[in-house]
């Protein structure tokens, strides 16, 4: 459509031409004394359009002459820039390639190139576009392509070198910069430097210290630094941004709480350690159980630890309850700990869980052994024989044929309390 417009545009201009010139008479009369020549308009016209042709084609010519220079070393700016682009490519496939000396002498070669393309100057003085934002970042690449291959080959005065040389490069460059930092948080962890890694990732903008590869590498330097509540608040902040999936969040975090306060050492690191969790922390069982255990084996209060205990309790006596055997028996082991001070709430709770479930060992046991602290005998004998031979944690099973040697050697059976012995040893 468009060439047909030229064309109809065109046929206009033609017709208006020779409509103009067709029957024009005017005469140009051009007076050199004492001569006189006598030339019509169009032929005029014609003449001087043809000298400004001519005149423009020789300023053309005179200008292609006087820049030959310039083009020539634009030329050669050119091939070299070519020649560095291809040393950076060729780094780089090497360095994917495991190819790591050769990685190095080709990142190398792109800074020679780079820096002999610096001293090309154009005809007005100044330095070629290379030297630009864009040649420093990708001198600042090929340092980092540098430094990279010499982590693989441990040659750490290598890497250190190119790596202030890439931060330098990347003064001005932020993108670049903070990936040059990140590499260098990475080359920390992989020398299980946490601190330097840690010290690399806090130089970085409050923006970029938020993202999940800054957030991933700072959980993994304080786990080796032993920094567990910055670990923890880490994989927290990393669960709100789905780094990982749920179950797996759940696990990380899981993992460093049971750590955190395994880290207390006394009742009050432990309460406050306790403190410092989440509600969805403190209300997972596992959590529940092993801080009330800690606190037991510190010689804390263990109405708290009970008071803890109380959650989880409820939970297990549901009838589709989910907590696992171990768990069940981890929550047995601490209550049994505490039956010294326990309260008569408590006992009527345990009770009424041994009744509603007669065929539990679990809960006979731990009936039974809390009728043992209140000296009721014949009643934790009969709970305790019921549940000796049934029950499947070798702690407890042993606990509780000790228990009967004891109840025997209350009513003065020598026989009865060797064979409990017998049986207690035997496990």
């Amino acid at each position: 459509m468009r060439a047909a417009l030229w064309l109809l545009a065109l046929f206009g201009v033609a017709v208006a031409v020779a409509l103009f010139a067709g029957n024009n008479q005017a005469v140009v009369t051009i007076f050199w004394p004492p001569h006189r020549v006598d030339i019509s308009f169009n032929l005029m016209v014609m003449l001087l359009a043809a000298l400004f042709l001519v005149l423009y084609l020789a300023l053309r010519a005179v200008s292609a002459v006087f820049s030959l220079p310039a083009e020539a070393s634009r030329w050669r700016a050119q091939q070299k820039e070519r020649a560095m682009y291809g040393a950076l490519m060729d780094a780089l496939a090497h360095l994917l390639a495991g190819r790591y000396i050769r990685s190095t002498k080709s990142a190398q070669n792109a800074l020679a190139q780079a820096k002999s393309l610096n001293l090309l100057t154009d005809e007005s003085g100044h330095v070629t576009g290379h030297s630009s934002s864009r040649g420093k970042q990708l001198r600042s690449l090929a340092h980092l392509l540098v430094a990279e291959a010499a982590q693989a080959l441990q040659n750490k005065s290598l890497r250190d070198q190119h790596l202030q040389l890439a931060l330098k490069s990347s003064r001005h460059a932020q993108e670049v910069r903070e990936g040059v930092q990140f590499r260098a948080a990475r080359w920390a962890l992989d020398d299980r430097d946490a601190g330097a890694a840690l010290d690399w990732l806090a130089q970085l903008p409050q923006g970029a210290s938020r993202r999940t590869l800054a957030l991933r590498m700072k959980l993994r330097a304080s786990r080796h630094a032993r920094q567990t509540s910055q670990a923890l608040e880490t994989a927290r902040l990393l669960a709100k941004h789905r780094a990982f999936s749920q179950a797996a969040a759940q696990s990380i975090v899981r993992g460093l709480a049971l750590e955190l306060l395994n880290d207390a050492h006394d009742p009050v690191q432990l309460q406050q350690a306790w403190l410092s969790l989440d509600e969805s922390e403190r209300a997972m069982p596992e959590l529940v159980v092993h801080a009330a255990s800690r606190l037991m084996a510190l010689h804390g209060d263990p109405e708290l630890a009970r008071s803890w205990l109380l959650q989880v309790w409820d939970h297990m006596m549901q009838p589709r309850s989910d907590i696992g055997d171990n768990l069940r028996i981890k929550l047995i082991t601490v209550l049994e700990a505490g039956l010294d001070t326990i309260d008569a709430t408590w006992l009527a709770r345990i009770e009424t869980a041994q009744l509603s479930r007669p065929r539990d060992a679990n809960l006979q046991y731990l009936a039974g052994m809390a009728c043992l602290s209140r000296q009721l005998w014949g009643k934790s004998r009969q709970l305790l024989s019921q549940a000796a031979p049934a029950l499947q944690d070798v702690t407890l099973h042993r606990n509780a044929w000790r228990a009967l040697a004891l109840l025997a050697e209350q009513r003065e059976d020598e026989a009865g309390a060797a064979q409990a012995y017998k049986r207690a040893a035997q496990i």
